[in-house]
């Protein structure tokens, strides 16, 4: 029997919020081509992730990996940070 490969999808963006107990609200953003006039539009979303020590702060670049559901609206965990903010 072999071994099922599972990808899971990870994303990079900013935290916009850490008002939250263990966890944090990061913007993605990500850039798509019309599909009739061939102009390229910046879409924003905003997912939920669990920090679990509340390590992470507002503004900071982070990478955040798809996991099981931690709650209703948590499906994603911070895996690492890029960048820091000077605070």
């Amino acid at each position: 029997m072999e071994k099922e490969v599972t990808h899971k999808k990870t994303l990079r963006g900013v935290i916009v919020s850490d008002k939250m107990d263990k966890t944090v609200v990061v913007l993605v953003d990500r850039y798509e081509k019309h599909p009739k006039y061939g102009k390229y539009r910046r879409i924003s979303k905003r997912f939920k992730a669990h920090d679990e020590n509340n390590e992470y702060k507002e503004g900071d670049e982070v990478i955040i990996e798809e996991t099981v559901p931690v709650s209703k609206g948590k499906t994603f965990i911070v895996k690492e940070t890029i960048k820091k903010t000077k605070e």
